[in-house]
């Protein structure tokens, strides 16, 4: 963000957004900066216990993504400025992502916790799912893996299956594994979530959750403008959790990551990114953020919100904006509301979840493997009217432009 006054509602900011930042006085923020450059490099200033589980985790965790082949000196890189838990899935890369870093923890384990996700289906077995979990253990190299999540949750059904309840105990006693719950960020993710925590079927859960996911951010610094926020339910979740003991860390903090569009705005010692995860750490029912982190400047700008337990008038100027530029382009995902007047079923928010991982990840490669496991199914959309899904959305976008330059893009 710029330092003069045009970063603060001065020339070059629109008369939306500058009513918004004014009204940002009579807001109960924290005050000071919310973290200056420092000389030396940047590291984990905070840990969090994750719920009961007793697992201690940094508050800023190394979501692996994005992660390559021969990207073990990134991990490791990481793990030294005290980055100890990291995120992965059996998915993420085909396999790459888990083998990456079981070749960097080698004579680092047990410094360390992971975190490995699989996609189950309510009528997998016991069998295929212990099978999954060994074939991550391989590439991990190691015998236990600390969390194991039911990943990308969307229908209760999967969590209801005797069968994966049946491997959780298994694995469990087997010491192959240590906790379990699920992650989630599609339409139905309250309802899965309430599921999984009022049936005692997880020890910790990883949720998308953003700025702009939180009503409050809408009723305090957005309301004089016409946004719509969704998962008005997901803070009342969160909460929940809490009460529970249940370990909650968070993903897709970065509402999109347009991180590029935000740079003229920024200075070197507070960016969107930042005031992004204060925000999330600001919530006493979050234990830490989970983000993909691609090269080495990532793990050193992200680390500068470690700590963090307020945001600032500063952070909050970064939010809005950002939140404007977004608009009219970002996909809410877990709204849901636009995909029942679809005829063809195109699960129009997963669709466009492939599109942010190409658009604003720059992840092109890694989007064209999502969008095929959904079976490109925007497909349909090339010989619709638009008409079905037109108007539909709270905020604004037009779901069949998107769907269709989604799939002429990945396909």
């Amino acid at each position: 963000m710029a330092t003069d006054g045009g970063a603060r509602g001065g020339k070059g900011v629109d008369r939306r957004t500058f009513l918004v930042g004014t009204a940002l006085a009579s807001v109960g923020l924290a005050t000071g900066t919310p973290g200056a450059a420092a000389a030396e490099r940047a590291s984990v200033r905070a840990r969090r216990t994750l719920g009961k589980t007793g697992i201690e985790v940094p508050d800023i965790a190394f979501g692996s993504f994005r992660l390559a082949e021969g990207d073990e000196d990134l991990v490791r890189y990481a793990v030294d400025a005290g980055i100890t838990h990291f995120d992965t899935a059996d998915s993420y890369g085909g396999g790459v992502s888990e083998r990456t870093i079981g070749r960097a923890l080698v004579g680092r384990r047990d410094k360390c916790t992971i975190t490995s996700k699989t996609v189950t289906s309510p009528t997998g077995t016991r069998a295929e799912f212990m099978k999954g979990l060994e074939e991550s253990l391989r590439r991990l190299q190691t015998d236990r893996i600390d969390v194991y999540l039911n990943h990308a949750v969307n229908d209760v059904a999967r969590l209801e299956n005797p069968d994966w309840q049946a491997f959780v105990a298994d694995a469990k006693k087997q010491g192959k594994i240590r906790f379990t719950g699920m992650s989630g960020h599609a339409g139905r993710l309250i309802e899965c979530l309430d599921h999984a925590l009022d049936h005692d079927l997880a020890d910790t859960i990883l949720v998308a959750y953003n700025f702009g996911q939180d009503p409050k951010f809408y009723e305090k610094f957005l309301k004089n403008m016409d946004m719509v926020s969704i998962q008005p339910d997901l803070p009342r979740v969160l909460e929940k959790a809490k009460a529970k003991k249940v370990g909650v860390q968070t993903m897709k903090t970065l509402m999109g990551a347009r991180l590029n569009d935000m740079r003229p705005y920024e200075s070197g010692d507070a960016t969107f990114a930042q005031a992004a995860f204060r925000w999330v750490l600001s919530n006493k029912n979050v234990d830490g953020v989970v983000v993909t982190m691609a090269d080495r400047a990532h793990v050193d700008e992200y680390l500068g919100a470690s700590g963090a337990t307020a945001v600032d008038h500063t952070d909050a100027d970064l939010l809005v904006r950002y939140a404007s530029l977004q608009a009219a382009a970002y996909c809410r995902h877990g709204c849901g509301i636009c995909e029942s007047s679809c005829p063809s079923g195109v699960p129009i928010g997963e669709v466009l979840r492939t599109r942010m991982y190409a658009r604003d990840y720059g992840a092109v490669d890694v989007a064209r493997i999502e969008y095929a496991t959904l079976g490109a199914p925007a497909d349909a959309c090339l010989s619709c009217s638009g008409q079905p899904c037109a108007g539909t959305c709270p905020h604004g976008l037009a779901p069949h432009l998107l769907t269709r330059a989604t799939h002429a893009l990945l396909i």
